[in-house]
């Protein structure tokens, strides 16, 4: 250490003293003032506060805070981009069955349980839910007649046609005989159409979801609302979607559907119908989704969200949309390299809720900052920690 102090004086009385002349050698001048009596204890501590001081400095210097921070390697996956919308399911079929004649009401035994059909309960198509019985309706009908008479002219055919062919009747004989049967044959049929009238019969497998209450044995009179059936394997939403989305959505697009009752459970939809105009009043445009819900775990009547995919890469470069800072230079992330966080202005491409892609401003293998990138600057020292 080579420095040269420069010469300076305190005036004591009316004496001027010089205290310290030129120095060169600032050991040995150290040494005289640490000597002298009366500026020994003030140099002593100046002389401890500026080695504490630069010691301070040093340390400062020396051990700058790592910022605790997660990181994750960059991979490259698949993403989808949706247009998202909500609306009610509604069953794709449902029907109310009345009663078509009046007679004494029997509700019949579910073969699956042993019981009474009751609410809930899956009917197959063509299966009998409720009988009716009605003795003078029956008399009425006479179907064990119809059916006698349908066999007797059948016979009585086969007898004109045969005898036809050998020239024992005529042509108009044997015709008579053909109408007799065709006759014989539609009252039969009326007959039974009658008789079925007395049944209540699924038109196609569904659940129950409506059946008044009736004890049997006791009389219903016609017309009387006796099921309701549903099928809800298959169900319907009506959707409204932007105008602006018009040109990107089309009959047959995928679409997801969730419910907030089932968050595991993603059911699969696809466009059924679209609507060409654009409401005026709303700015939007009607659309109809079919939904498979082969496990019926989606209800009739709950209200659904609908994501309708409009984009997909298969592989990408994707990221948390929680992890990107937005500012006036753009989208930034943080990634780590040899300790120390670098900022990267990113570009990117199709997002949905929870995700986006990168197209510029990162490869893979990069390791992105996830945890703790919010109290980050460019260049600053991080400690991984991966929690």
């Amino acid at each position: 250490m080579n420095q040269t102090f420069t010469k300076s004086t305190s005036r004591h009385g009316n004496k001027l003293i010089r205290i310290i002349p030129q120095i060169q050698d600032p050991t040995n001048s150290l040494n005289r003032l640490m000597q002298s009596k009366k500026m020994a204890p003030w140099l002593g501590l100046v002389f401890i506060l500026f080695m504490a001081s630069c010691g301070n400095q040093g340390n400062q210097v020396n051990n700058e805070l790592a910022i605790p921070v997660s990181v994750s390697d960059v991979v490259k996956k698949p993403i989808v981009q949706f247009i998202s919308t909500t609306g009610t399911a509604t069953a794709a079929s449902v029907t109310t069955l009345s009663t078509e004649m009046a007679g004494i009401y029997f509700l019949v035994k579910n073969p699956k349980t042993g019981s009474d059909f009751k609410l809930g309960d899956i009917v197959e198509k063509g299966q009998v839910i409720i009988r009716l019985e009605n003795p003078e309706t029956e008399n009425t009908i006479a179907i064990k007649t119809k059916k006698l008479n349908l066999d007797i002219s059948e016979l009585e055919y086969q007898k004109q046609k045969s005898l036809y062919e050998k020239g024992g009747v005529t042509l108009r004989e044997m015709k008579n005989s053909e109408v007799s049967l065709a006759t014989a044959n539609t009252d039969y049929e009326n007959a039974k159409i009658q008789l079925a009238k007395m049944q209540i019969i699924s038109p196609f497998r569904g659940a129950i979801v409506d059946l008044p209450q009736v004890t049997n044995g006791t009389r219903v009179i016609l017309g009387a609302a006796a099921v309701t059936l549903m099928d809800y394997s298959k169900l319907l939403m009506e959707i409204n979607l932007p105008e602006k989305n018009i040109t990107t959505i089309h009959v047959g697009q995928d679409v997801a559907i969730t419910n907030y009752t089932l968050p595991k459970d993603t059911l699969k939809a696809k466009i059924n119908e679209l609507s060409p105009v654009v409401s005026t009043e709303t700015r939007t445009f009607k659309g109809r989704l079919v939904i498979d819900n082969p496990a019926l775990k989606l209800r009739p009547g709950m209200f659904v969200k609908a994501d309708i995919e409009v984009a997909r890469r298969d592989s990408a470069i994707v990221i948390s949309k929680e992890i990107v800072v937005s500012g006036n230079r753009g989208k930034t992330i943080y990634i780590v390299e040899k300790g120390v966080a670098r900022e990267r202005i990113i570009t990117t491409g199709l997002e949905n809720e929870t995700s986006l892609e990168v197209i510029e401003g990162l490869k893979k293998n990069e390791r992105v900052v996830t945890k703790g990138f919010e109290t980050l600057r460019n260049n600053s020292k991080v400690k991984i920690i991966n929690q």
